[in-house]
């Protein structure tokens, strides 16, 4: 565990934040998990107590281990609750106007040398950082879905991102176990730009009636080595979120490659968003 961070702070309890709290309590931190209400809160730390139950009985993890994880998590429905952590983390949904009030507050809440970190998965970090005091203490932490399980954290520099900062959210990453890149901040980042390209792709190439849905997963999962197909992680990620981040990338970027194909659209209108809804490129 990295001294120099002491607390974390998750804002979220969904499936990011209540994934990023999990690995962060089972590495040894205390976690404050925080969202709009202490219910929200609560069923957030249901999920982890249920993952990390699986853990037990996959032999992956003791029950001390489990119970121990559990002891250092604590749940808050108000915003103060965070304002002692050494590191705070937002999982927010991705609208800027939202995380820039969320870090104005935070400046004011936090100590001046806590870190303040983004999740976003494509938003400018930048212009998030922009809104905080001393934003150079601001940086992203994009983690992936399922955190506990994915090995990968993406580390990205906003233009105001100091060295220090980094070095300390390198240390924090490596102490939950996570394999690290490192990424200046430009839209979708390393993971996001490459992943959306290729999902995208996928739904043009099943609007065409070039394959199935089924098939062209399976060509990605068994021809590339895809642990999922780009039409099932969407549907995994929520087709609302994959268009909202393709709208973006296709604005900041200007390429062809971002323009959201009508089939997408026509899913989101129609309420088809994924897993969450119930049917998306498949029904669940």
């Amino acid at each position: 565990m990295s001294a120099s961070i002491g607390k974390v702070g998750v804002l979220g309890a969904g499936t990011m934040g209540h994934g990023i709290a999990h690995v962060s309590a089972l590495a040894g931190f205390e976690v404050v998990l925080y969202d709009v209400t202490q219910a929200l809160a609560e069923q957030g730390r249901a999920k982890i107590d249920k993952n990390l139950e699986v853990g037990v009985q996959k032999g992956k993890l003791t029950a001390e281990q489990k119970a121990q994880a559990l002891g250092r998590l604590s749940c808050a429905g108000t915003l103060d609750a965070v304002k002692d952590c050494g590191l705070v983390i937002e999982a927010v949904p991705e609208k800027m106007a939202l995380k820039q009030e969320l870090f104005q507050k935070l400046s004011a809440l936090c100590a001046s040398d806590a870190i303040l970190a983004s999740n976003t998965s494509s938003l400018s970090l930048t212009e998030i950082a922009a809104a905080a005091q001393h934003p150079g203490r601001v940086v992203g932490l994009h983690f992936f879905n399922p955190v506990h399980l994915m090995k990968l954290l993406e580390v990205v520099r906003a233009y105001q991102t100091s060295d220090e900062t980094v070095a300390r959210a390198r240390a924090y990453g490596e102490a939950i176990g996570k394999q690290l890149v490192v990424v200046k901040d430009s839209p979708g980042f390393a993971s996001t730009r490459l992943g959306v390209a290729v999902g995208l792709e996928a739904i043009r190439m099943l609007e065409e009636g070039v394959a199935s849905a089924e098939d062209i997963d399976r060509a990605m999962e068994l021809g590339y080595g895809f642990p999922m197909g780009p039409l099932k992680l969407g549907d995994l990620v929520g087709l609302d979120v994959r268009l909202s981040i393709a709208e973006y990338l296709h604005q900041e970027l200007g390429s062809p490659t971002f323009r959201p194909p009508q089939l997408l659209k026509k899913m989101v209108r129609a309420g088809k968003l994924g897993k969450k809804t119930g049917e998306g490129f498949y029904r669940y």
